[in-house]
């Protein structure tokens, strides 16, 4: 891995926010900063929008903007320049009867967003959704008591642990939110080791779970499913197929120092931006495990 070349890569071509990201991750950033950057795709209803999630460059606030915002929340750590309590607050307010998020709300201005986002049904409930975002907002709670208090983080896990245990074999988006909201909560939540345990198995043993419908050679792996060392899933992998992943990770780093993705972007400018997303991505997890 090139940091050097990473860095150039996110100066030239990475959005703001991203730079950022990158800046803390690397040792020079401003968290000060980094929250106002994220605080830019903020709406008054406290949700965010606005093409935080690049394939759903829509306005109005969106569960998919939530899950990218408690990333950040997560790598910014404790104050969180008022951000979370009222993120917390508007995901309460769309969340289904039985404790769900629907895949999407709806989607106001459909130019440059995803197919997938466009006409989701807003009445039911989602649990590649609901587990992304908690298990995202989990790990904000490590070190943010004001999403750990939220009465929305417990709702919404009881119902990620009973979809995922009614579930018998989930898609592959389906099996990587849940594996890493179950990673999220084993500790506090005894239900979630027998079902971590159970979706490990369907795991292949080099990790690759293809994406149903997606493009050529699009799969989940290993570090998709597992990016933190030292969690409750890693346990249950194969440490020579982690290693061999991190080597998998490492060679996708491109010429001009960024990553790339293996799924297809619904505009030019969410293709460039899930770049440096991306890139922010690989460099955290590589870091995460002793690569540099």
């Amino acid at each position: 891995m090139d940091i050097t070349a990473a860095s150039a890569f996110m100066a030239g071509h990475a959005r703001q926010l991203d730079r950022l990201r990158f800046a803390l991750l690397t040792g020079s950033g401003d968290r000060t900063a980094t929250l106002a950057a994220l605080a830019g795709y903020r709406n008054p209803d406290g949700g965010f929008g606005w093409g935080l999630e690049p394939d759903l460059r829509s306005p109005e606030s969106q569960p998919g903007a939530a899950l990218h915002a408690f990333e950040v929340l997560a790598e910014t750590g404790p104050g969180d320049g008022g951000l979370a309590g009222p993120l917390c607050d508007w995901l309460a307010s769309v969340t289904l009867p039985d404790g769900g998020l629907p895949f999407a709300l709806p989607v106001t201005e459909p130019a440059g967003t995803s197919h997938w986002w466009i006409g989701a049904d807003p009445s039911e409930s989602s649990l590649q959704i609901t587990s992304a975002v908690a298990g995202q907002a989990h790990r904000a709670a490590r070190l943010d008591p004001v999403v750990a208090g939220h009465p929305w983080l417990e709702r919404a896990a009881d119902f990620c642990l009973r979809a995922i245990a009614a579930t018998e074999r989930p898609r592959a988006h389906e099996l990587m939110f849940s594996l890493v909201f179950l990673d999220a909560v084993h500790d506090s939540r005894p239900e979630a080791a027998a079902q971590l345990e159970r979706l490990s198995r369907l795991v292949p043993a080099d990790g690759g779970v293809p994406v149903e419908g997606g493009i050529e050679g699009e799969a989940m792996h290993l570090l998709d499913l597992s990016p933190e060392p030292g969690g409750p899933l890693r346990a249950l992998l194969d440490p020579d197929a982690v290693e061999k992943d991190l080597d998998r990770l490492e060679g996708l780093q491109q010429d001009d120092g960024g990553w790339i993705v293996d799924f297809a972007s619904a505009s030019a400018a969410g293709a460039l931006e899930w770049r440096g997303y991306q890139t922010v991505w690989a460099v955290r997890t590589l870091l995460a495990h002793g690569r540099s």
